[in-house]
Order: structure tokens, then C-alpha cells, then sequence
């Protein structure tokens, strides 16, 4: 289970990646305890989420099954037009072990130095050179070297010289 915390005030999110379902039958707008994750301290509202096959979490819907319910707006329909209902799939509101991933809104800030150990560091990203750039390069450094050069007569095709 993927687990996805945003902190309202930074405007940060953290993920981290459980083996076990922790928050088994809470359902959204439950506030939970983060001590289980590893984060003292902190307490959390249940925002929402989603199954195994990407179908969102609705917090209207009873239970834990996956139904086909008539959608107007709102979690998991956009709308072309105004007006339009249409039938769509969506997960009940409480979590269970189909739940992939579950997305959580800090409420009760603890010691934000765990939470920001959540957080990857941002990396420094090294110039890309494309294998025609590299190609170039090398045929330059090696224009001196008679060895690397090869005899003109077998290559394939016309040589003008």
C-alpha cells in the first residue's frame, strides 16, 4: 500500500510504501494516528484514495465494495458538458485490503524533522548529451589518428578526393 501525506501548511507531500494495510476499515474523514508509520506524533485525516485498478475512493459511497454508481461531478467524473450523468465505477468509502493507495492531510503536526525525512531530496540533474552529440565528439578527437581513420578504399560507396 502506497501511502501519500500532504501538509496543508508547506504545501509538501511525502510517500512511503508499506507491505501491510495499516488503517484497515477506517473510512474518509476518519482521523488517524501516524505513530504506526513511523511518525510520533503526527495525526492525520483520511482523504481519500484509491483500488488495486485505479478506480478513486468516494467518500458518499457506503462500504468497502466497488459498485457502478450514476455520477453527475465530483471524485472520478469530469464532465464535457453541463448536465451530463453518466455511469461510472468507483470504491466505497471505507479502506480495505484492495485499497493501492491512500491519501492522508496532515492535521496534528509532530516533529517535522521525520517528516521531512519522508521527502526525497531533489536531484541535480547532470547534462544530458544525445548519442549523435557523443558521436560527433569522438569523431573529432580521433581526426588526427591515422589508425582510427581506416583506409578510404574500403568504404562502401563513392569517394570523391
Amino acid at each position: 500500500m502506497n501511502i501519500v501525506i500532504s501538509d496543508p501548511k508547506t504545501g509538501k507531500n511525502a510517500s512511503k510504501k508499506l507491505e501491510q494495510t495499516v488503517f484497515m476499515n477506517r473510512k474518509i474523514g476518519e482521523e488517524v494516528d501516524l505513530g504506526i508509520i513511523g511518525l510520533t506524533g503526527f495525526k492525520a485525516k483520511i482523504s481519500g484514495g484509491s483500488d488495486k485498478q485505479g478506480f478513486p475512493m468516494k467518500p458518499s459511497l457506503q462500504g468497502n465494495m466497488r459498485r457502478k454508481i450514476l455520477m453527475q461531478k465530483g471524485t472520478g467524473f469530469r464532465g464535457k458538458r453541463k448536465g451530463v450523468f453518466k455511469r461510472k465505477s468507483a470504491r466505497g468509502n471505507t479502506v480495505s485490503e484492495e485499497t493501492q493507495q491512500l491519501n492522508l492531510v496532515i492535521t496534528k503536526p509532530g516533529d517535522m524533522k521525520d517528516f521531512e525525512s519522508l521527502i526525497p531530496k531533489e536531484k541535480v540533474e547532470e547534462k544530458k548529451v544525445s548519442v549523435k552529440e557523443e558521436m560527433v565528439k569522438e569523431s573529432l578527437e580521433n581526426v588526427g589518428n591515422v589508425e582510427l581513420a581506416g583506409d578510404p578504399k574500403k568504404i562502401k560507396g563513392k569517394v570523391r578526393g
